[in-house]
């Protein structure tokens, strides 16, 4: 256990934590917070909504240490957490919008102005308006959930196919066809974009 703990600080730390040292759980926290921070904020694209869900993870973490077992890197079972998280999230978030849309007014003044959603703005205006970064985090957060977590682990956080797999509960088949989806489905969002920068 010697080599996988000094290899893996973050095993170490969570084997002290599930022990019953706290300290040990603040420097998790520390350690940690940031990357966990900036992989929900890659895949929720706001952050407010990241600060929540790093919070939920580490509350997870917490309640989990008296069955966690170093079966794998730290960073993987982090990771898992984070996946359900923000899997379960966004469910949640998909189900509220599905309502709101049912009770929709068309009438409502909100609608009624005449002016275009962001999201209905042509690419030109969004491209003059400077939303290039933005244009492609909604592209993202567009994408179904796995595989824009597939996208998030592999590009940002520079996981393989079978990190990832492993991490999502799939195999490195389905992985490497998940993030070929997840590039024909941007591609198709931002051709409009990589035209007008060829023009």
């Amino acid at each position: 256990m010697t080599e996988d703990t000094e290899t893996d600080p973050g095993r170490a730390l969570m084997l002290r934590v599930k022990q019953g040292d706290h300290e040990a759980f603040e420097r998790l926290v520390e350690r940690f917070q940031d990357v966990v921070l900036n992989l929900v904020f890659k895949f929720s694209g706001t952050r407010r909504e990241a600060e929540d869900l790093s919070q939920d993870v580490f509350l997870r973490i917490f309640r989990a240490r008296e069955t966690y077992e170093p079966d794998a890197r730290f960073t993987t079972w982090l990771y898992k957490i984070v996946f359900n998280l923000c899997v379960n999230r966004a469910a949640r978030e998909k189900l509220r919008r599905t309502e709101s849309l049912e009770s929709w007014d068309e009438t409502s003044p909100s609608n009624a102005n005449g002016r275009a959603h962001p999201s209905e703005r042509t690419p030109l205006e969004q491209l003059q308006r400077g939303e290039l970064a933005l244009v492609v985090r909604n592209a993202v957060a567009r994408l179904p959930e796995n595989q824009r977590m597939a996208l998030v682990l592999f590009k940002y956080e520079e996981l393989s196919q079978r990190e990832i797999a492993e991490v999502m509960g799939s195999t490195e088949k389905a992985i490497k066809s998940l993030l070929s989806r997840a590039r024909e489905s941007l591609r198709a969002s931002l051709q409009p974009f990589l035209e007008r920068g060829t023009s």
